[in-house]
């Protein structure tokens, strides 16, 4: 294993171990404690624990500096969507779409079928040149997952 998965690892059982939804953490006591720089702590934030991937992190810098990590949890139909509108953003590109849905799967968001049918749509409109720019790829990745969720 590497120090990355390590570091995540243990970010997850915190979380999971907790009573609520979230954690609050300090960046220099968790690089001492896995013997790194605090840059590799951003690092796995910033790669691992994303608003794609289910996570909110806010984050304080200085002596009494925190980071917290929120788990971001959508019960209804209508907080998925209200979700997925706001990760989409105004503009996506095709490799950008495909990691959002292996996040959503992975999530259980939706399921690998569902993953794979909206991949063949993105990769056949894209291809046919019918949905060229990021705009275009972003508003029918959205229209596909909001009628599969809602």
């Amino acid at each position: 294993m590497n120090l990355s998965h390590d570091i995540e690892k243990y970010i997850l059982d915190l979380l999971d171990g907790g009573d609520g939804n979230f954690i609050s953490l300090r960046r220099k006591e968790l690089a001492e404690m896995f013997e790194c720089v605090p840059s590799q702590i951003n690092y796995v934030l910033r790669s691992r624990f994303t608003p794609e991937q289910g996570y909110l992190i806010e984050s304080r810098r200085g002596e009494h500096g925190y980071i917290k990590i929120f788990r971001i949890t959508c019960e209804s139909a209508d907080e998925k969507i209200a979700h997925i509108h706001d990760i989409i953003g105004d503009a996506m590109n095709l490799s950008e779409a495909r990691r959002l849905l292996e996040a959503l799967q992975e999530r259980k968001f939706i399921t690998a079928r569902e993953r794979l049918l909206i991949e063949v749509a993105l990769r056949h409109v894209t291809s046919e040149g019918r949905y060229e720019d990021e705009y275009e790829i972003a508003e029918l990745l959205r229209n596909m997952l909001c009628g599969i969720m809602g």
